[in-house]
């Protein structure tokens, strides 16, 4: 069985990104590490350890992560993070405080866990990529032993949601991004080019909902927070982005997406700092290490979303 790390800033889309995985049989999820993005590292894990306890899974440790990009001294959480999230990061839905506590060392858990379980792991970063990148740093040789790292952020054939070029969770870090992209770690891009296809409405929350359960009932408020955000500031779609779950799709299941093999950078200087696009340096490389997901099946990501979160939720009572 695959052994899955889930590094999250946990907002909306995290905690759906944590039903699934727990929803998954394929895969084991052995640990969850914090980061900052959507709200605080600090109010991140917090909100990881009340979800995984509502969820009916308080065996899933949480670790603390670095809580800033690597080429800044702190951070502050964009008020447009807290209009879409909500100011505690899951939609200002009041669900209890865990009584475990979230562990120190999250960087040393990802390159422990590695260590351990070899090609058998997978590791979904679901915002900025501060804390993958600091593990490779710390452990160089994780690149060749880690099975995979399928993350979501960047935008390659579509335009990006911070600027015309720029994916909200490569801006938080782009020279973090860079770093991992370019170090030959085997790694999917699961970005704004397939996620903005897989949307959520009321309708698929009040399934939740009519579940009667303390989890369908939390999942359905926080979700709709969510899709309420979404319909002022893409009013569009018709429904919220999908984002993280999909990530963790694509880890229990790769034929989700097809992917085009191309080795990748982020730009880091000048007016496209935050881009996500091909590696003029590398392109011609026999060997690609990254793929970009370019199409996803709509449909049987929805149902796979939609079967696995509710029968998780249904259960947990």
């Amino acid at each position: 069985m695959k052994k899955l790390i889930l590094d999250l800033d946990t907002g909306v889309d995290d905690t759906l990104a944590i039903a699934y995985a727990l929803g998954s049989p394929e895969v084991e999820l052995i640990g969850i590490t914090g980061t900052y993005g959507n709200v605080l590292m600090e109010q991140g894990v917090r909100n990881a350890l009340a979800i995984t306890d509502i969820l009916g899974h308080p065996e899933v440790p949480v670790y603390k992560g670095l809580p800033h990009a690597s080429t800044k001294d702190g951070f502050e959480v964009l008020p447009i993070s807290a209009f879409i999230h909500g100011e505690n990061g899951i939609g200002d839905v009041e669900i209890p405080d865990s009584g475990r506590d979230a562990q120190d060392g999250g960087v040393d858990f990802i390159v422990d866990a590695v260590k351990t379980y070899g090609k058998d792991l997978i590791i979904v970063p679901t915002g900025p990529q501060t804390n993958v990148a600091a593990a490779i740093r710390k452990a160089p040789e994780i690149v060749d032993e880690v099975g995979r790292i399928v993350l979501m952020g960047g935008a390659l054939t579509v335009p990006g949601n911070v600027n015309a070029w720029t994916e909200a969770n490569i801006s938080q870090d782009p020279d973090a991004a860079n770093f991992v992209f370019r170090s030959g770690v085997p790694a999917t891009m699961v970005g704004l080019d397939v996620t903005l296809q897989t949307l959520l409405t009321y309708k698929e929350t009040r399934r939740w909902r009519d579940l009667g359960t303390a989890a369908g009932k939390a999942l359905a408020d926080i979700t709709d927070f969510y899709i309420k955000a979404y319909e002022t500031t893409a009013p569009h779609l018709g429904g919220c982005g999908l984002h993280d779950p999909l990530a963790v799709g694509v880890a229990v299941d790769p034929t989700l997406v097809t992917c085009l093999p191309i080795n990748m950078k982020v730009d880091v200087d000048g007016p496209t700092r935050g881009r996500t696009i091909g590696d003029e340096q590398r392109l011609n490389d026999p060997v690609k290490t990254m793929e970009a997901a370019v199409q996803v099946d709509v449909d049987r990501f929805l149902d796979e979303f939609m079967t696995r979160i509710s029968n998780l939720a249904a259960a947990a009572k």
